[in-house]
C-alpha cells in the first residue's frame, strides 16, 4: 500500500481541526477578542475544500458542535436582487454598450462600479454576514463552546470586494465565537492574492492557516 503525503489544503485543515477541539477550548486566533481565522486555498481547489469541509463539519456535529456555514455567493445574489429589475435591467444594458465600445473590461468596470456600492462599509454585504451569525446562534442558543462558525464561497466576491474589508467590518459586530473565512487565493509573501489574482492584501488581522 502506497503512502500519500497529506496536501498542503489538508495540513491546514488538521492544523485547523486540532485548534478547534483543543481540551481547553477552541484557539484558532492569539487574540481572545479577535476570534477570525483564515483558511487559503487554491481556487482550482474549490471542489476539493467543499468536500473537506462537509467531512470536517460531519465530524463536529458528531462531536456535539454546532456548525453553521454562511454562504457569501447567495448573499451576494441577495444584495444583487435588492437593487431592484428596472436598475439591473439598465445596469445590464449599460454593460453591453460599453463592453461594445470599449471591451469586456470596461463592460466589468461599470458593473463593478455599480455593484460594489451595495456591497461595501458596515451596511453592506457585512450587515448580511451580522444578521447571519446572530440567527445561526440564535437557533443554537445552549452552543457553549462548541460553535464555529465557516464563511464559505467567498470567491463569488470577486472583483466587487476584498474579503479583508468584509471582516474588518464584521469585527466587534458579533459574538466572540470562532469564525473562518475560506479564502480562494494564494500566498505572495506575508499577503495573500484573493484569488490569484489581486494584488496581494496584508491587511489580515486574523490567523491564518498557510
Amino acid at each position: 500500500m502506497t503512502y500519500r503525503h497529506p496536501s498542503a489544503l489538508e495540513r491546514s485543515l488538521k492544523a485547523l481541526e486540532d485548534d478547534l477541539l483543543r481540551e481547553s477550548g477552541p484557539q484558532i486566533s492569539t487574540t481572545w477578542s479577535y476570534n477570525f481565522a483564515i483558511l487559503p486555498y487554491s481556487p482550482e481547489e474549490e471542489y476539493a475544500l467543499r468536500a473537506h469541509m462537509h467531512r470536517l463539519s460531519d465530524k463536529l456535529r458528531s462531536m456535539g458542535w454546532t456548525v453553521g456555514q454562511i454562504n457569501l455567493h447567495a448573499l451576494l445574489l441577495g444584495r444583487v436582487r435588492a437593487m431592484g429589475e428596472a436598475e439591473l435591467a439598465g445596469l445590464i444594458a449599460s454593460e453591453k454598450r460599453n463592453a461594445k465600445r470599449g471591451g469586456p473590461a470596461r463592460g466589468l468596470a461599470l458593473v463593478k462600479e455599480r455593484v460594489t456600492k451595495h456591497l461595501e462599509d458596515a451596511g453592506g454585504l457585512a450587515a448580511d454576514v451580522v444578521r447571519e451569525v446572530q440567527r445561526l446562534l440564535a437557533e443554537h442558543p445552549d452552543h457553549g463552546d462548541r460553535v464555529v462558525l465557516f464563511l464559505a464561497r467567498a470567491g463569488a466576491l470577486y472583483p466587487f470586494m476584498r474579503t479583508s474589508a468584509l471582516l474588518k467590518h464584521i469585527a466587534g459586530r458579533i459574538p466572540n465565537v470562532p469564525v473562518v473565512l475560506l479564502y480562494p487565493g494564494t500566498r505572495a509573501g506575508e499577503g495573500l492574492s484573493f484569488m490569484g489574482i489581486l494584488p496581494a492584501d496584508h491587511d489580515y488581522r486574523p490567523r491564518i492557516y498557510w
